[in-house]
Parts: C-alpha cells; structure tokens; sequence
C-alpha cells in the first residue's frame, strides 16, 4: 500500500514538472504574467522615484509602473537618453518610434512595482 501511494505522489509531482513549464513555452504571456503578479505587492510615490535620476540609481515611470533600469543605462543602445526621463515618466519616449519591439519584452525584468494612484 506504501509503495501505491509512493508511486502515485512522484507520478503527480513529476507530472507538474513537465506540464507546468510546457505551459509556460505554449503562452509566453502567461509567464510575463505570472513574473509581473510575483513582483507586483510595492507601491512607490511619484515623489520617491523622483530621488533615483542618476547614471548610477536610475528609475523610470511607464504606464503607472516603476522600473529599476540602473543596470541597464551602460548598455542602452540609445546612449544617455534613458537619463533624460530618469526619476520620472518615460512611457512617451518608450513607446516611440526607436524602440524595437524586444523593447516590450526587457522592461518586465526591470520592473519593481507600481506608481501610487493619487
């Protein structure tokens, strides 16, 4: 009876394991979802984002989220004009025309929470 109820536990456990990320691979929306959903419990003032606006502590404001993009200002292939919006609203600039579509699928990984509704 041990060895039934054994079986059958490592036969579901492993059965997660295969289908979770399978899943995932099928609807790559699901897993920005699920990042976003795991990070999203912050809020953070417009006036405290407003500190981070240097080379070296850099936060942006896109769509009333708040993203950490510090260690990405060296790499941005734009040069320092991810400074000019830096510690405040970049959605305009972000959207613009010379963003590749990439673009969309970095920011999630900078993101740190969400801009307090007023």
């Amino acid at each position: 009876m041990v060895i039934v109820v054994v079986t059958v536990l490592l036969g579901v456990l492993l059965g997660a394991l295969f289908l979770i990320p399978r899943q995932l691979k099928s609807d790559p929306s699901k897993k920005s979802q699920l990042n976003a959903n795991a990070k999203a419990s912050k809020l953070y003032a417009k006036a405290e984002v407003s500190f981070h606006n240097k080379r070296t502590d850099c936060w942006i404001i896109i769509k009333d989220k708040v993203y950490d993009v510090t260690s990405y200002v060296e790499e941005h292939p734009g040069g320092d004009a991810i400074l000019a919006h830096a510690g405040d609203d970049s959605t305009e600039g972000f959207y613009g025309p010379q963003h590749a579509t990439r673009v969309f699928d970095m920011i999630d990984d900078f993101y740190i929470g969400d801009l307090e509704k007023i």
